[in-house]
């Protein structure tokens, strides 16, 4: 897939009730600091603003409230289990992010990054479709939503973003309407 594109994944797939992100990448080998990419996934309201903080499924909290997503072992670097039919109602989309950790090593940005990948794939590890990040000018971005699960037509699709943040978690925060 390229950045802008769409899928249908219920439409396409009948039957298909769950699904499974895998996030995986490179980091360039560098003698200094080295970029920790952190997964998050932010469950949306219509408006395209997270339902609520509690609504957000990262390393501190692994499950979303009602158990639709869950951060699971994974043969990618991360793996992320969505179960669609028990995505509340009020869940419009479900955007997939990435972020560089700035406690770990340091401030970093994805300029070290290379191959980054979201796939989508049935629970049984059947690949649906992938979407790799594009090599560009990524030095300044230090967050990325790589796509997006949204509700469309009673069923479900998908859609490759790829866009970068250049002011990190608060940006992200700003646009979903967080507290981190």
């Amino acid at each position: 897939m390229v950045a802008g594109s769409n899928a249908a994944l219920t439409a396409e797939n009948p039957g298909l009730e769950k699904v499974l992100l895998g996030l995986g990448w490179d980091i360039v080998p560098s003698r200094g600091p080295q970029a920790e990419l952190v997964p998050m996934v932010i469950m949306c309201g219509t408006d395209g603003r997270a339902i609520s903080d509690d609504h957000l499924v990262f390393f501190n909290q692994i499950t979303s409230p009602e158990g639709s997503i869950s951060f699971a072992g994974a043969e990618d670097q991360e793996q992320i289990d969505v179960d669609l039919n028990r995505v509340p109602e009020s869940v419009h989309k479900i955007a997939v992010l990435l972020y560089v950790d700035p406690d770990v090593r340091g401030p970093g940005t994805f300029g070290a990054v290379k191959n980054a990948y979201l796939r989508v794939a049935t629970d049984q590890n059947r690949e649906l479709l992938r979407f790799t990040v594009p090599r560009g000018n990524l030095d300044k971005i230090n967050a990325m939503i790589l796509g997006e699960l949204y509700r469309h037509a009673g069923g479900w699709k998908f859609r490759a973003l790829g866009q970068g943040y250049e002011a990190g978690l608060a940006a992200v925060a700003a646009d979903f309407k967080l507290r981190l």
